[in-house]
């Protein structure tokens, strides 16, 4: 599980303080023996693509060092409704206390592999390749993106340092496409220059100017079959802007060669998964 720089030790410290409050789990240490043990499954209540299941099993070990986990799919797996995903056995205190935030960042992140293999699949074997964007819940972007690649997308720029995109704003301020442009290609950062285009005339003058890859931005498919044809393969060519599940594949088909969806982390629904109680002779292997 590759999160780059992530720190997942204080994301999940920070989550569960947020959740514990000052006094932490009162209903369970009100009910539960100190000494109880508890014995459960993570499991899927909808047909789902699994993505964060290590990052779920590390709440339940931040608050039950001993706890014993066994993860019965990979990430990238997709599962029909009823499948068992994850069991945990340990102090019932501190698997309860762990439970929700443990499945709220599970059922976010199994809703984004969910939703992102719903649009890979869409374009299947158009040789179109599917991006996500920058679109992301502040603070969570590595996980979501994390997702995005278990469900079978690619990922755009992680950070603003990752690749220079000229957008419509930057060209309004620098005074034209070309002159933003050949700035970005002097300031020598080597890195890619993208250039963010929504009308056909603008492409001579970016292509002329030095860029190395072009936006298409809220393209119809024509409009998008007709800037192929004028870039000819001189760079590549993404298409973005409002990209929807009925839409992405007669995009894919008119030739580009990227396709970003920022719906894939901006709206896609939680999965639904639930942590069911077991009997006491289902085992849990460490």
């Amino acid at each position: 599980m590759d999160l780059g720089d992530f720190d997942l030790g204080r994301f999940v410290m920070d989550v569960l303080l947020e959740d514990l409050g000052r006094s932490g789990d009162v209903t369970s240490r009100a009910t539960i023996p100190p000494a109880a043990q508890l014995r459960a499954t993570l499991r899927s209540r909808d047909a789902l693509v699994v993505a964060g299941l290590a990052i779920a099993a590390a709440f339940f070990a931040r608050l039950d060092p001993d706890v014993a986990i066994t993860l019965l799919v990979a990430d990238g797996d997709a599962v029909e409704p009823g499948t068992e995903l994850m069991r945990v056995g340990g102090n019932a205190l501190g698997l309860l206390a762990a439970e929700r935030s443990a499945l709220n960042t599970l059922q976010h992140l199994c809703g984004i592999a969910t939703t992102t293999r719903t649009y890979a699949d869409a374009i299947t074997g158009t040789g179109c390749i599917l991006l996500d964007t920058r679109k992301t819940l502040p603070g969570l972007r590595s996980l979501e993106k994390y997702a995005v690649r278990a469900g079978g997308g690619a990922n755009h720029r992680m950070r603003l340092d990752d690749g220079l995109l000229i957008k419509d704003n930057h060209i309004a301020i620098a005074g034209g496409i070309a002159m933003a442009v050949a700035a970005a290609k002097a300031a020598n950062t080597g890195l890619q220059v993208q250039v963010e285009v929504d009308e056909l005339d603008q492409i001579e003058p970016a292509l002329a100017a030095g860029a190395d890859r072009l936006l298409c931005d809220n393209m119809t498919p024509d409009l998008l079959r007709r800037a192929v044809a004028l870039v000819g393969g001189r760079v590549p060519i993404e298409a973005s802007g409002g990209v929807r599940l009925d839409t992405i594949r007669a995009i894919a088909e008119t030739g580009v060669d990227f396709v970003s969806v920022g719906r894939m982390t901006q709206s896609a629904p939680a999965a639904d998964i639930g942590l069911d109680y077991l009997p006491a002779g289902d085992v849990v292997a460490g």
